[in-house]
């Protein structure tokens, strides 16, 4: 994988995280239909690759406030799973509007990395099954591909199954 720097005015704050902490990924922007409801899928169908390797980034309210949920969009988030990983009781998805002003991305465009303030997050232990996986690169139409390891450690994440079929 090359390591790639900003090009072409797609930096993003996911980008410049990775840049800044050195770490090898590859950027892969897609024409983004502007009509899509399924960002994942959409991504996945876009760019060839299998809904297990493109990962949605989630964001759900627990007792001690929000946290982050990284799954493969072949599947939907385990509330449960998620809550207990995190020591809580519950989880629920968080609203919207929210998730977009603490988080500084779109809806469909959520990045697990240079997120205005960092949230506690969990990331489905499938990811490990794989030497790279795809997750948003904080807009819509582009997508990041690097080792899950690395992004387990960029996001100071605990890894978990929290990921089930749908």
């Amino acid at each position: 994988m090359s390591k790639t720097r900003n090009k072409g005015g797609q930096g993003t704050p996911a980008t410049v995280a990775l840049a800044k902490a050195e770490v090898g990924f590859t950027l892969h922007p897609y024409d983004h239909d502007a009509g899509a409801q399924a960002y994942g899928e959409e991504a996945a169908d876009a760019l060839g690759v299998p809904y297990e390797r493109i990962f949605k980034t989630l964001v759900a309210e627990v007792e001690s406030g929000l946290a982050v949920a990284v799954v493969p969009v072949s599947g939907k988030l385990d509330l449960k799973a998620f809550a207990a990983a995190l020591g809580s009781k519950r989880a629920a998805m968080a609203d919207a509007a929210k998730v977009e002003r603490v988080t500084g991305y779109v809806v469909g465009g959520i990045s697990p990395l240079g997120q205005r303030r960092p949230l506690p997050t969990v990331i489905d232990s499938s990811a490990a099954g794989f030497e790279t996986i795809f997750f948003s690169a904080g807009r819509r139409g582009l997508q990041i591909e690097t080792a899950p390891a690395e992004l387990v450690r960029l996001t100071r994440a605990i890894t978990a199954a929290i990921g089930k079929a749908p």
